[in-house]
């Protein structure tokens, strides 16, 4: 297993921007407009977000970010592996240090929105396998058939 490097990312990184990029591309590839909810770097850097990366060496492995949606509850944002880093236990990083972050900050809960399509059943999956089961859409969101809603209690 890969020792990932987590730090804190102010999403200034070429690296960070790519990997961003390719996750938005992909969430209109695989759903509606209206069905993405992948927040963009400018919305990404606002003060209710908090935005990681995870390192192996100086290759970008994956990324993650939580939203303060009060003080009960976060929100697990922008979860993705690099391509290269898919299987190899990056995004299962990112999600157990984005977990430990919400017990610091004395969440109860912690939620995500996901696809439904094929594409993200390995993130279900990963979600799944770490507690996460399905919710009613919470905070913003709406039923949608695109998406799914997923919680876990801390």
């Amino acid at each position: 297993m890969i020792a990932y490097a987590i730090r804190d990312d102010d999403l200034t990184g070429p690296e960070i921007r790519g990997l961003l990029r390719l996750h938005l591309d992909e969430m209109h590839q695989w759903s509606p407009p209206e069905s993405v909810h992948a927040m963009p770097i400018e919305r990404l850097r606002q003060a209710d977000v908090t935005f990681f990366s995870a390192w192996d060496g100086s290759n970008l492995a994956a990324c993650g970010a939580i939203r303060h949606l009060d003080a009960d509850h976060g929100e697990l944002k922008s979860m993705r592996a690099h391509p290269d880093y898919r299987g190899k236990g990056a995004g299962k990083a990112i999600l157990l240090h984005l977990l430990e972050v919400a017990r610091a900050r004395g969440y109860v809960r912690v939620s995500l929105e996901t696809g439904r399509p094929e594409p993200f059943r390995p993130a279900r999956q990963l979600y799944a396998s770490h507690g996460f089961t399905e919710c009613p859409p919470f905070a913003d969101y709406v039923a949608d058939p695109f998406s799914i809603c997923m919680t876990r209690s801390l």
